[in-house]
């Protein structure tokens, strides 16, 4: 591991084709083979090396749009069940993961810090609400958050069901499970061009060949925007990891964190011992190619980072930055593309795109093989907008 795939050099045929090897492909993959469908998967890269392997790799089932916001756009039915299934995601990738070679999967709880003394009766809201949804939560003060975590803040929502995984192997190794089933996946091999012939659909590649299908699943991520009704921001992120760390101070639950400021600052710690801190987003699709802003951000987010552990010393080791796409509701997009009801999109917008990669592969496979689930609806081009 990592597992290396040839390109696709002949016209071949499936019952799927997944184009993206990417985490989304890569759940799509999984589980379309487990359901006994004749799959390919095709990547123009290398397999994860596209914003997979630039994940930090929280699974939370919190999205980038709080409870209370969502229940406004989804209603309190849609909302809650949105939470819901991101609880379903992450127990379905803790299913995946216990069958395969290290994934780094790890269950931690999260902790949904107030950033600003200001934001601590809305996040008090926050939690009250997610409590009667029957979900996991409880409240830590002042003073629970310095005792337990070493952390001054003026009060967090602690969460379980809640996990951390290294996106870059779980990738690979879904993807050698779904191969071992009989998948076929080739990469350095672009998608080009698309017709529609009778009931199938062609897809054209770059390597001369074409692929017949009688489903196509676009996994492409934010390069999937080109799918002009997929509507959605493109914002640049930075992340760092530091050197091994002696120990982690009262921070010793490993717990996932992140905050109420927006762009949020989030951080965990890795199954090697290190610090990985992201955020400082910028609404811009181009800035994370910057050197100049790589050194900026990294220097901000070690502060905020510092600010918040004060008692964990660590030096930076690795920075990078990546880009990513936003919807107006923070979730994913999982539809059928308009006037093409055998073509899915299966784009994990926001913060959650693994957990929403989850989410999509179970819809879209049930969909393909006959038990369409009317959660569909939470995801789909035509949902309410604020």
């Amino acid at each position: 591991m990592p597992y290396i795939y040839p390109p696709l050099t002949e016209s071949t045929s499936a019952d799927v084709l997944v184009v993206g090897a990417g985490i989304t492909g890569a759940c799509v993959s999984y589980e379309m083979t487990r359901a006994g469908l004749d799959v390919i998967v095709i990547d123009r890269r290398d397999v994860a090396s596209g914003s997979s392997a630039a994940s930090t790799g929280l699974l939370v089932y919190e999205t980038d749009t709080s409870l209370c916001e969502l229940d406004r756009i989804a209603g309190e039915r849609g909302a809650t069940r949105v939470y819901r299934l991101g609880l379903d995601a992450i127990e379905w990738i803790e299913r995946a993961a216990a069958t395969l070679p290290d994934t780094g999967f790890k269950r931690r709880p999260t902790l949904y810090l107030a950033s600003k003394r200001r934001h601590l009766r809305q996040l008090q809201i926050e939690w009250r609400l997610r409590l009667d949804r029957g979900l996991d939560v409880e409240w830590l003060d002042r003073a629970a958050l310095e005792a337990q975590y070493g952390i001054r803040r003026s009060g967090a929502i602690r969460a379980t069901g809640t996990a951390e995984v290294d996106p870059y192997r779980l990738t690979h190794e879904l993807l050698h499970a779904s191969a071992l089933e009989g998948a076929r996946i080739f990469d350095r091999t672009a998608a080009v061009s698309r017709r529609t012939a009778g009931l199938d659909t062609v897809v054209s590649t770059n390597r001369g060949g074409s692929i017949t299908c009688r489903n196509v699943v676009w996994a492409t991520g934010f390069e999937g925007f080109h799918h002009a009704s997929a509507r959605a921001r493109l914002a640049s992120t930075w992340v760092f990891a530091t050197e091994p760390l002696r120990d982690f101070g009262r921070w010793t639950d490993g717990a996932l964190m992140w905050e109420t400021a927006r762009p949020y600052l989030y951080l965990r710690s890795t199954d090697d011992g290190r610090l990985m801190v992201g955020g400082e987003d910028e609404m811009c699709a181009e800035c994370h190619r910057s050197e100049r802003w790589l050194r900026t951000k990294t220097r901000r987010l070690a502060e905020k980072a510092r600010t918040l552990l004060r008692s964990v010393p660590f030096d930076v080791r690795y920075a990078w930055a990546g880009t990513f796409s936003i919807a107006h509701d923070g979730l994913p997009v999982i539809a059928p593309v308009p006037g093409r009801p055998r073509e899915w999109l299966a784009l994990g917008y926001g913060g959650n795109g693994i957990t929403f990669s989850a989410i999509a592969a179970r819809l879209i496979t049930g969909a393909i093989v006959g038990t369409s689930s009317p959660d569909l609806a939470l995801f789909g081009l035509s949902r309410r907008r604020p």
